[in-house]
């Protein structure tokens, strides 16, 4: 036992290091212009490794411009990770699809990775080029209302620039703007002229068709003066410079006639509907609980621009929707928004139960036309569940012909009924011509008290003592809680809310000012009258 010990742990160890042993590549972005540069990023958590990569297969089709090694040690969970870090700055040679081939670090060897590099036109006159200038640019000249535009800013500059550069907000009226990831920076060769360049880009989302117009954007940075100073403790000289962009036209187009009048507007590059359920509803019995999640991700559109997905209303089926999840991604074509909503189904019947069709309803704003995505109708089969039926004795036995002294028992009885249902009814008969009489003294907490606490416990998101507080004020109404609920829409809204978050996983973030708000607007009418009201004072909650 000892000796295998001794031979298996070179192994496991070897094992380790291989499995450890890995050199990941990554970009900062795969489509560029040709001129400019592109940073390639080598990771390893290899802390066996104390060489460079070996960059020699890059001299075929890039200019490497750069390279810099940042260590870092990060701690999770108590563990701690050491990884290093290679950032190449890369100029290709060649335009269209350049591939940047697989770099070694001792036994790892990183992927391939392709970019794609467009060919741009070069300012001619190498002496008319301004030290620092910007340039803004659209991705497209037309988009139709609430879609997706990307304005690009470029602001190059050939001299050195203090870091004083600010950029003018941009502002547009009639349209949502969300900035695409962080300010990105590199280098390009213009005439054979260096130039560092800062880039930004934006989605832009105008909200009415017309003419929209891209202000002129404004650029200051200070230059720095490459001239000695004979004061050398004294401010540092530099000449301050602003640059402006040109303003630019964008043309957006109305709604088409032939989109649904019903469906909610989605213009879009591209669309994805996806479902997911756990656990999977193959052998499912009543009263378990599924959770079945519909994922909505669009391509040009934010995750706040995504509508509600159908509920799965079905007969047979209890639903405790959760709260949706919106988030959002940036690409190189905008952003992708996404909208997962996930609902408790816990079903109630045995047998078959369909579930209908999902149909999202979008126009293709890249093939300009209507388009449908669904998921196909499905069909549970529901089992019975043992646990949750009655048992009946193995030997049931047949009712036997009653006897005269049960057959008495039983005929008095009838009569003792049919007596005191009488006397009930002339009780009652009585009791409609008999004056009002003042009701009597409430006993135990009074409304407003216990309207208090609903608004404490609401206010407070707490679903467990709304609830409480919530039963005890309908015990003093005239009504039942339901019977309110039948009436006015809100507080059944409102309730079925509190319900699936006593019923769900994500009870800890359901919100009760939609309650509070319906037990407010109840009609006055068919609440109880509270004395202080009555007399004229003014209400506690005013709506």
């Amino acid at each position: 036992m000892t000796r295998f010990t001794a031979l298996l742990l070179p192994l496991l160890i070897c094992t380790a290091t291989a499995q450890a042993a890995e050199l990941t590549a990554s970009v900062d972005r795969s489509r560029l212009n040709s001129g400019e540069t592109v940073e390639l990023t080598l990771e390893t958590d290899d802390v066996t490794q104390f060489g460079k990569p070996d960059l020699s297969a890059l001299e075929a089709l890039f200019e490497v411009r750069g390279t810099r090694q940042v260590n870092q040690l990060n701690t999770l969970n108590g563990d701690n990770r050491a990884t290093t870090r290679w950032i190449i700055t890369l100029l290709p040679k060649e335009n269209g699809s350049v591939v940047i081939p697989p770099l070694q670090l001792g036994e790892a060897q990183s992927e391939p990775i392709t970019v794609q590099v467009i060919a741009s036109d070069n300012r001619e006159d190498n002496n008319s080029l301004d030290p620092v200038f910007i340039e803004a640019s659209l991705d497209q000249t037309s988009v139709y209302v609430q879609a997706q535009a990307i304005l690009t800013l470029r602001i190059y500059h050939s001299v050195s620039l203090y870091d004083d550069s600010s950029l003018s907000p941009l502002q547009i009226a009639d349209a949502r703007i969300e900035q695409l990831g962080d300010t990105r920076t590199y280098e390009k060769d213009i005439n054979g002229l260096r130039h560092g360049v800062i880039e930004m880009r934006y989605a832009i989302y105008p909200q009415h068709s017309g003419l929209l117009t891209i202000a002129p954007q404004t650029f200051s940075a200070t230059l720095v003066d490459t001239a000695p100073s004979a004061d050398a403790s004294g401010p540092k000289p530099g000449k301050l410079m602003r640059v402006s962009s040109a303003s630019i036209p964008l043309t957006v187009k109305p709604k088409p006639l032939t989109y649904p009048v019903d469906a909610p507007w989605l213009p879009a590059r591209s669309l994805n509907l996806s479902e997911s359920w756990s656990p999977e509803p193959d052998h499912t019995q009543v009263g378990d609980s599924l959770t079945r999640s519909l994922t909505l991700k669009v391509e040009g559109l934010a995750s706040s621009q995504l509508p509600a997905l159908p509920a799965t209303d079905v007969n047979g089926l209890r639903r405790y929707p959760d709260q949706p999840v919106l988030s959002n991604q940036s690409s190189d074509r905008g952003i992708i928004g996404s909208r997962e909503e996930r609902e408790a189904l816990v079903p109630s019947r045995s047998g078959a139960i369909d579930l209908p069709t999902v149909d999202v309803v979008w126009w293709n704003t890249f093939e300009d036309h209507l388009e449908h995505s669904s998921l196909p109708a499905r069909t549970l089969q529901v089992a019975n569940n043992p646990s949750l039926q009655i048992d009946t004795p193995a030997g049931t036995l047949q009712p036997s012909t009653p006897d005269n002294d049960t057959l008495w028992w039983w005929k008095l009885s009838t009569l003792i009924l049919a007596c005191t249902t009488l006397l009930g009814f002339g009780l009652w008969w009585r009791a409609r011509w008999q004056p009002a009489i003042h009701r009597a003294a409430q006993t135990g907490p009074s409304p407003r008290t216990l309207l208090d606490d609903i608004k404490r416990a609401s206010q407070a998101n707490d679903p467990h003592a709304t609830r409480q507080a919530l039963d005890a004020w309908a015990r003093q109404q005239p009504e039942t809680l339901a019977d309110m609920a039948a009436r006015f829409v809100p507080l059944s809204d409102a309730l079925d809310g509190l319900n699936g978050a006593l019923y769900s996983e994500t009870g800890q973030h359901w919100q009760g000012e939609d309650l509070w708000r319906a037990i407010r607007t109840i009609p006055a009418a068919e609440r109880v009258q509270d004395p202080v009201s009555e007399s004229g004072l003014p209400p506690l909650y005013p709506k």
